[in-house]
C-alpha cells in the first residue's frame, strides 16, 4: 500500500465533493450487530448543488430598484423507507428508534422489496460519482450487504462514500470525548432534531462532513480521491484502536474494513 500522506500535505482541489451533489444516508435496525441486524427504517437525504436564484423572483425594493439576487439556494430532499424486517424488533432497540414490531407490520414495506429499493438507488448515486455520506459506514453498509444477500437482491460497491467518523479521527485525533453523531453535532454546531431517525441522522450527517471540509480545506477534494484516503486512514486507525485494547484484552480484534 502507498504511503498515506499526511493531512496537511493535500492540496484542495476546485472540484471538491461538498460543493457537488451530496446523499446522507441512514438506517436504523434490530441490532447492534450488523451481520445479523435487520433494516427497520432508512433515509436518502439529498443535497442538490446550490443554485443561484432567480433575479426575477426577487422582490423590488419600494423605490423600484433593480431586484438583487439572493444568496445560492440549496435544494434538499428526502427519500424514506419504513421496513418490516420479518422478525421481532427488540424493546431495547425500539427505545432507541421508536419503532415497535406491531408499527413496521401495520405499516412497513416488505424488506426485500424495500432492500432492493434501496440498494438501486445508492447504485445510481455510486455510479454518477455523487458523494454519500454515512456516519460509521463499515455498520450501515454491512447491514445493508446481508439483507441484500437474505433477499437475493444485488449489493453495489460503495464508492465516494464520506464518513464523517473516519474523518473526525483523522483531523482531530486526539480530541477528548465521544465521537457519536450527537457529540459531533454539539461540536460542529450542527443542529440535529430528532436524533436516532434515520432521516434526522442522515441530514445531520451530512451536515457535519460540510462543516468538516470548510474547517479542514484539505478534505475539499473529490469524492473518489476521499474515499481512498478514508480507506487507508481506517486501517491506522483499527490499529491503534486495537493495540489500545490489548492492553487488557490480549485477544482483541478490531476490523481495518472500510467501508465494508
Amino acid at each position: 500500500m502507498a504511503e498515506t500522506p499526511a493531512l496537511f500535505e493535500i492540496t484542495p482541489s476546485t472540484d471538491s465533493w461538498h460543493t457537488r451533489r451530496r446523499v446522507g444516508f441512514d438506517l436504523e435496525t434490530t441490532s447492534r450487530d450488523p451481520r445479523v441486524a435487520r433494516i427497520v427504517s432508512a433515509a436518502l437525504v439529498i443535497f442538490d448543488a446550490e443554485v443561484e436564484r432567480d433575479p426575477l423572483l426577487e422582490t423590488t425594493s419600494a423605490l423600484g430598484a433593480a431586484p438583487t439576487p439572493g444568496p445560492p439556494e440549496r435544494i434538499v430532499r428526502t427519500r424514506e423507507w419504513l421496513v418490516d424486517p420479518g422478525v421481532e424488533i427488540p424493546a431495547e432497540t425500539t427505545a432507541i428508534h421508536g419503532i415497535s414490531t406491531e408499527y413496521a407490520q401495520a405499516n412497513g414495506q416488505p424488506a426485500a422489496e424495500a432492500v432492493a429499493q434501496i440498494t438501486t438507488a445508492l447504485a445510481q448515486e455510486f455510479a454518477e460519482g455523487n458523494a454519500v455520506v454515512v456516519m460509521n459506514a463499515p455498520y450501515d453498509f454491512t447491514v445493508l450487504k446481508y439483507e441484500a444477500e437474505r433477499h437475493g437482491v444485488e449489493f453495489p460497491e460503495p464508492a465516494g462514500i464520506i464518513d464523517p467518523l473516519v474523518i473526525d479521527k483523522q483531523v482531530d485525533k486526539y480530541r477528548r470525548g465521544k465521537r457519536t453523531l450527537s457529540h459531533m453535532c454539539t461540536h460542529y454546531e450542527v443542529e440535529l432534531d430528532g436524533a436516532h431517525s434515520a432521516a434526522p441522522d442522515a441530514w445531520a450527517a451530512v451536515e457535519v462532513a460540510g462543516c468538516q471540509a470548510e474547517r479542514f480545506p484539505q478534505l475539499q477534494i473529490p469524492a473518489p480521491e476521499l474515499h481512498r484516503l478514508q480507506a487507508e486512514w481506517k486501517v491506522d486507525q483499527s490499529a491503534d484502536l486495537q493495540e489500545y485494547l490489548r492492553r487488557t484484552r490480549p485477544d482483541a480484534e478490531v476490523s481495518p474494513a472500510w467501508p465494508v
